[in-house]
């Protein structure tokens, strides 16, 4: 990512700090006007903390600090005594963070880069600026069951609403194993497979939302997107830059690459096998991936590679989707 852009996501969090520092000054404004008590009880403890800091530099282990040490405790418990009979919590006082691990720096204490700051920077390398507003929509609050018909199809032994009630709790068993080493294919890797119109990327969506919550990074791209991220970085034409070789690498260490419709990207031998490297990468790796897709295990074997097949239906968790057009309900 070049420095620029670095810079204005950098801000971002800058102004978020401030942001939040604002609506804390805001409330404790309200709170002191209201409780007068309780503002100054505030300023004698900030008074002492001084204070208190003056005594260890001259004199650290002496009398004086331990006397300030009590009367500060004493303090304190009096203002928590006055918060529990009005009602005031800790959080009324306290400044509210974005992402809590970072305290909306983006670093963490060691100074890597915290999960939130690489999941933004992952959503303005693949243009994926967007991706909260839809996860926003598109979310496990949003899932109804009943728009999935309760009636038998013709081939299956469940109706599509009980199908996707069972589907549906196996992801959320996925989602809460996500950071547990997976014992089984179903702790790994999923694949959605049936006709256009099912829920499909629906739930790809509300998996992204969960996983990225829990803070992993994930990239989510149509499989066309995917291939041509890999073609920018394989034939580097006039419009390459640093940016795209650094995309391409992501597709392997992100925690979570989600592609959707598989198979409406254009197939040929360079697209196959580009599917196969990054599948085997990533799982001898170890690392996450969901498919979803049009089409059936066959087909998929038909379209692309034996050895792609092979690690599919070896790692990967399938769920086949049906019933009616959910867009027509």
């Amino acid at each position: 990512m070049n420095s620029e852009k670095m810079r204005n996501i950098m801000k971002e969090y800058q102004d978020k700090r401030d942001l939040h520092a604002a609506q804390l000054e805001e409330r404790l404004e309200r709170i002191h006007n209201k409780y007068p008590q309780l503002a100054d009880l505030n300023r004698q403890i900030q008074a002492l903390g001084i204070e208190m800091t003056k005594s260890i530099l001259t004199d650290p282990s002496g009398q004086a600090i331990r006397d300030l040490e009590v009367k500060q405790e004493n303090l304190i418990r009096l203002k928590k005594e006055l918060m529990n009979v009005n009602g005031i919590r800790q959080e009324d006082m306290s400044m509210e963070y974005d992402c809590k691990v970072c305290r909306d720096t983006g670093f963490l204490e060691d100074g890597d880069q915290c999960k939130c700051l690489k999941q933004r920077i992952l959503n303005d390398s693949y243009e994926m600026s967007n991706l909260r507003q839809i996860l926003s929509e598109d979310n496990f609050d949003r899932f109804d069951f009943n728009i999935f018909s309760d009636q038998l199809e013709e081939g299956y032994d469940l109706s599509p609403r009980e199908n996707i009630k069972n589907i549906f709790h196996s992801v959320q068993e996925y989602i809460n194993n996500f950071d547990k080493p997976g014992v089984n294919k179903t702790d790994k890797n999923l694949l959605f497979r049936g006709p256009t119109g099912q829920g499909k990327t629906f739930l790809c969506s509300c998996i992204a939302k969960q996983i990225m919550d829990k803070g992993y990074t994930v990239i989510y791209q149509t499989a066309f997107n995917l291939m041509d991220i890999i073609e920018r970085y394989k034939f580097k034409t006039e419009y390459y830059t640093d940016s795209d070789e650094e995309n391409y690498r992501n597709l392997f260490t992100c925690d979570l690459l989600i592609i959707d419709d598989l198979g409406t990207e254009l197939i040929n031998s360079f697209t196959s096998a580009e599917l196969f490297n990054i599948l085997n990468s990533r799982l001898n790796s170890r690392k996450k991936v969901i498919i979803s897709t049009n089409l059936d295990i066959a087909h998929i074997g038909n379209l692309y590679t034996d050895r792609t097949l092979s690690r599919i239906v070896g790692n990967f968790q399938i769920y086949d989707f049906y019933g009616s057009d959910l867009r027509f309900r």
